[in-house]
């Protein structure tokens, strides 16, 4: 499915956007291109964009290090998952940004999609 190219969004704006609360701000200016959604750590190392959100319910240290490996900007924990202090403490480290929401990963990809390529 061909969809519309994906627009800029910096983490601060997504945060606001999804009310989300946004749990490490190493970098809130960073922009965000797409999105993916897994909880399969293995699958988002072979697959997920560079200069993305990754959504997930893994709220653990590893998911940082993949995301680190990954080139992704961002960690959207769903459900209300709480992230860790050694995996906030981990991100703050590498510049990758921790939200939570209380929505579900399905809520939250669609919203996601939404506000990076419209309706």
């Amino acid at each position: 499915m061909k969809g519309r190219p994906a627009m800029a969004m910096r983490i601060a704006e997504l945060a606001e956007a999804l009310g989300a609360e946004l749990v490490e701000a190493s970098n809130p200016e960073a922009e965000l291109r797409e999105g993916y959604t897994s909880d399969l750590l293995s699958d988002v190392i072979a697959h997920a964009p560079s200069a993305s959100v990754l959504i997930t319910i893994q709220a653990h240290l590893n998911t940082v290090a993949v995301a680190t490996l990954a080139g992704i900007r961002a960690i959207l924990l769903a459900n209300g998952r709480s992230a860790p202090d050694d995996m906030r403490r981990a991100a703050r480290r590498e510049g990758i940004a921790i939200l939570r929401s209380p929505e579900n990963q399905f809520v939250l990809s669609y919203r996601v999609h939404r506000l990076l390529h419209g309706p």
